[in-house]
């Protein structure tokens, strides 16, 4: 049996795909990121998440399931035992699993036993939380324009110390400490899901003043009236009361972002330079994508929803550096591919062979050159019935008052009106379409309307492309609407 490769699986939380240096962005700062596109890796431009927000999205890329084929559209409903995770598997397959950061993944009270070797956590306490929800300070009054704004803005490096040491810091030198002990015996697989650029936007020095506000691509303005768009933007732009905000604050905004996109940069080029230094980095095949992305200003918002589909919400990074015996022509690549791709990659490099049907594709033709076609199409799903009160997320902190920092949002989850509908999106190359199922569709021309600011659901030009649309939404159903066991039971 071939020797199976290492596997780096680096996963941050909430990074839009258009937020990086190589994919044209002039504000990033992500050398790290740039230089293994241009020398051994492919960045997929056109890469895109299943839904919009943290739990459903990593377990459909860990599953290769769609989020509809299980019910995985809430916080709260995480992978089952009996339900496939990639971790799970490659343990089975004998990888050494260090599992590092986040979960919103598998349930705690079921433990991690299964899919990881190590659930990491480090002998010294991180300092305070990365995404500082317990520091209010910088929120002010509840009155105020910045009280749902998630704008921390620059933090404060404690005395003595190069970098705010938070729990992304501590995992990624736990990594480090790892690969620099890797066992002799056993393929190691490091699965790093960190917090940032998750908000709050907070970042310490170097990054906060690293990005060029000046450079900043232009920002996608709320519209006049929100006709045709969903009742959910509407209500949260209301909500978080940030209408009078000036273009110079929302710069400032986004440059934070950027900031905290450059730190994440910086680690992943520190988790290179490790296998680098133990000889391992020919050998590792290297993931970096997020779950989903973040409105970052766009349409006047904040933070991101769990069932409207806008790009800088559902495309997200995607890059990918094979081991070296694995051809590979570095570059971008323009291919609409999807992150339910992941495990099937995965899977093609590992010489795994999955025990359950899942619904990814494996990249390797298209990393090597062979292809620049992998998908007509792709989807993402969210939202909720009337009636499906498990699906309100009333478990949330957050939800206990006002003052918690997603209220905007978590509020009209909890009602029983159109805005937390049931949606899904089909996007072709040059068109979106968003079935919903308590108001309108929507349906956009992304050729002349890249920031999907009118809607054409009812322009009798598009008809025919309307039809197509709903045609392939009908086809992506039957084919993905459930998976059949591989065992079957006695009779």
């Amino acid at each position: 049996m071939a020797k199976k490769p290492h596997l780096v699986l680096f996963n941050p939380d909430q990074w839009r795909g258009d937020a990086m240096g190589h994919l044209d962005n002039p504000a990033a700062v992500t050398p790290n990121l740039d230089r293994v596109t241009r020398t051994d890796g492919v960045s997929f431009r056109s890469a895109f998440c299943q839904n919009p927000v943290c739990t459903p999205s990593r377990c459909s890329f860990m599953s290769g399931w769609y989020p509809h084929v299980r019910g995985h559209r809430t916080m709260y409903h995480m992978m089952q035992p009996d339900e496939p995770v990639l971790l799970k598997a490659l343990k089975d397959e004998g990888y050494f699993v260090w599992w590092g950061g986040k979960n919103d993944l598998v349930p705690a009270e079921n433990g991690f036993e299964d899919y990881c070797d190590v659930k990491y956590e480090p002998e010294r306490p991180p300092q305070r939380e990365t995404n500082l929800h317990a520091a209010d300070e910088w929120r002010g009054t509840p009155d105020g324009d910045n009280y749902y704004s998630f704008y921390a803005g620059r933090r404060d490096t404690p005395d003595g110390e190069d970098d705010y040491y938070d729990s992304d810091w501590a995992n990624v030198l736990g990594a480090i400490e790892q690969i620099r002990n890797a066992p002799e015996d056993r393929p190691l697989c490091i699965y790093l899901p960190l917090l940032y650029p998750h908000p709050p936007y907070g970042v310490e020095e170097p990054y906060f003043s690293m990005i060029d506000r000046s450079k900043l691509p232009p920002r996608i303005p709320a519209p006049e009236r929100w006709d045709g768009k969903p009742s959910l933007l509407a209500g949260i732009h209301d909500k978080q009361g940030l209408q009078g905000w000036t273009e110079e604050r929302w710069d400032e905004l986004r440059a934070t972002y950027y900031g905290m996109c450059a730190r994440v940069d910086r680690q992943f080029g520190m988790v290179l330079d490790a296998l680098r230094e133990k000889g391992m980095y020919d050998d590792t095949a290297v993931f970096f994508f997020s779950d989903h992305g973040d409105f970052t200003g766009d349409y006047g918002l904040v933070e991101k929803t769990q069932n409207t589909f806008e790009d800088c919400l559902t495309r997200v990074p995607f890059i990918v550096k094979p081991p070296k015996d694995v051809p590979v022509r570095p570059g971008i690549r323009d291919a609409l591919v999807e992150l339910v791709d992941l495990p099937a990659t995965v899977e093609a490099l590992a010489g795994l062979r999955p025990e359950h049907t899942h619904f990814g594709r494996s990249l390797l033709p298209l990393i090597a050159g062979e292809t620049d076609v992998h998908r007509d199409a792709v989807f993402c799903e969210g939202g909720r019935l009337h009636g499906e009160e498990q699906c309100m997320e009333r478990e949330s902190a957050s939800v206990g008052s006002s003052g918690g920092l997603y209220w905007p949002r978590i509020q009209w989850q909890l009602q029983e009106g159109p805005e937390h509908t049931k949606a899904v999106m089909c996007r072709t190359r040059d068109y979106k379409y968003v079935r919903r199922f308590y108001e309108p569709d929507e349906l956009y021309d992304l050729s002349g309307d890249p920031g999907e600011t009118t809607n054409r659901i009812d322009d009798p030009a598009l008809a025919d492309v309307l039809a197509e649309l709903k045609d392939r939404l009908l086809t992506f159903y039957q084919e993905t609407c459930d998976a059949v066991p591989f065992r079957a039971n006695r009779r």
